[in-house]
């Protein structure tokens, strides 16, 4: 799992997604003067002035009830609404998109109102500023195990030839190979490479480390963050295009060159990535081991409900009354999910973003324990104690159902949040753990390359 939100369970419950499209028309309005009459709109609660400038087909997937939702959660994540700081048109395959920059209480975000010829809102996003973004990205710096002279990066390309290519980077230490290769697989969501999220990198932290110490390592973007569009309802996605099929084309990419040792490419998944890695490599047969950061053992939609009342429960949160409207709508969600009913075209309101049934279809039949158990290669799995979203009842299903094999490994870090970064404090973990600027501790570094060079003969 990862952090709730969209496309599944976006970042920082941040997250909602709905574009959809309609024909283009003429006589251009004023889309910058929509786009901030939409924000103060969704400020004031006036969900009905919202819903009547919405197309035909946002009216049927955002009614007033889901829209009044979605709104509520992001207030409950991002704190209380302050002011509108700044409004950018941009254009994109064929509409015009108001970049609405909004300042919460706990973090800016992006309020990106999709819209059409005539002015009519065909999609609606929230996600964490641009700028902000941008921001952190500049002042980010590498981690003190990172020695940029131990190794080297390139630009790749994962899926080249195919329509839709996904651009990646691949970390090589700078002494003579072959040496074991990772791929790194993301948690949910629109992940860029590095799985930003706030001021904080894990995936880099992980690529140059374990390249410093004599791994190569390969990221690449996430195709619901390069591809978006191609993830509306109506395209009743499922979790191999979304995730499987480029973590396959990933390893195969790795094993056509010659600094990997093609009998030592392993896989390494966080959150959804590490729920989904067991059936990665039952799919492919080059993967020699898996690594399980922070994944979940349990279906998405039973997680869901209880990070949700577990968020609700924190000390001190002023949005109680909105946090159990969100418990109510995960709990109808979970429900529809786990119908014998459910169809692939279904629409489901899942944490405020629209899934195609047949996402969840796709997952119906998935085990990861079992699925793991039946692999005959290494697995590790780590867990942080200071992890609300994947809890020690997952780390335990995890236990027990791998306890008879022997090339399973176990690492529990007490004092690690979810992305494997000290937790900032001694309290309860939380939403806000997130903003904290750091990274990946260097005993998980350590942890892995060592299990990498053991099984890989390397050590």
């Amino acid at each position: 799992m990862k952090r709730l939100g969209c496309a599944v369970l976006p970042a920082l419950l941040f997250c909602a997604f709905f574009r959809i499209y309609a024909q283009p028309a003429q006589s251009p309005p004023d889309y910058s003067t929509i786009g901030r009459e939409t924000v103060t709109a969704l400020s004031q609660e006036k969900w009905s002035a919202v819903e009547a400038r919405f197309d035909a087909r946002m009216k049927a997937a955002l009614p007033r009830d889901k829209l009044a939702a979605v709104w509520q959660q992001i207030v409950a994540q991002a704190g209380a609404f302050k002011n509108i700081k700044v409004i950018q048109v941009v254009e994109k395959q064929g509409y015009h998109i108001a970049v609405v920059t909004c300042a919460f209480a706990n973090a800016d975000l992006d309020a990106k109102v999709v819209l059409d010829e005539k002015g009519n809102i065909a999609g609606l996003f929230f996600a964490p500023s641009a700028a902000a973004h941008a921001s952190s990205a500049s002042a980010w710096k590498g981690a003190p195990y990172v020695h940029p002279s131990a190794f080297h990066e390139q630009a790749v390309t994962v899926g080249a030839g195919t329509a839709t290519p996904l651009s990646g980077t691949l970390s090589v230490p700078n002494r003579q190979g072959p040496f074991p290769a990772l791929v790194l697989v993301q948690g949910s969501g629109p992940e860029d490479q590095d799985e930003t999220i706030g001021p904080n990198k894990p995936f880099k932290d992980l690529a140059q480390g374990l390249a410093s110490d004599g791994i190569v390592v390969l990221r690449y973007e996430k195709r619901t963050h390069v591809y978006p569009a191609r993830f509306s309802v109506s395209a009743q996605y499922t979790v191999r295009q979304e995730t499987t099929d480029d973590a396959e084309r990933a390893v195969a990419l790795l094993s056509t060159l010659p600094e990997v040792d093609k009998k030592h490419i392993y896989l390494l998944g966080h959150s959804l990535g590490g729920t989904l890695a067991p059936r990665i490599a039952a799919q492919d047969p080059q993967i020699a081991g898996i690594v399980l950061m922070a994944a979940s053992a349990r279906p998405l939609e039973k997680v869901a409900v209880e990070q949700l009342k577990y968020i609700a429960a924190l000390p001190g949160n002023p949005y109680q009354d909105a946090m159990q409207q969100q418990i109510v709508a995960a709990e109808k969600a979970e429900r529809q999910i786990e119908s014998p009913a459910l169809r692939p075209s279904d629409q489901i309101n899942f944490l405020g973003a629209q899934i195609p049934g047949s996402y969840f279809l796709d997952l119906r039949n998935y085990n990861p324990v079992d699925t793991a158990a039946r692999l005959k290669i290494p697995i590790l799995v780590l867990h942080g104690g200071h992890d609300y979203q994947v809890t020690a009842a997952d780390y335990a299903l995890w236990r027990k159902g791998l306890a008879s094999d022997p090339s399973a490994t176990f690492h529990y870090y007490p004092d690690l949040m979810h992305l494997f970064l000290p937790a900032p404090n001694s309290g309860p973990a939380s939403p806000a753990d997130y903003a904290n600027a750091g990274h990946v501790a260097p005993e998980v570094i350590t942890g892995i390359a060592n299990w990498i060079k053991a099984n890989s003969g390397s050590m």
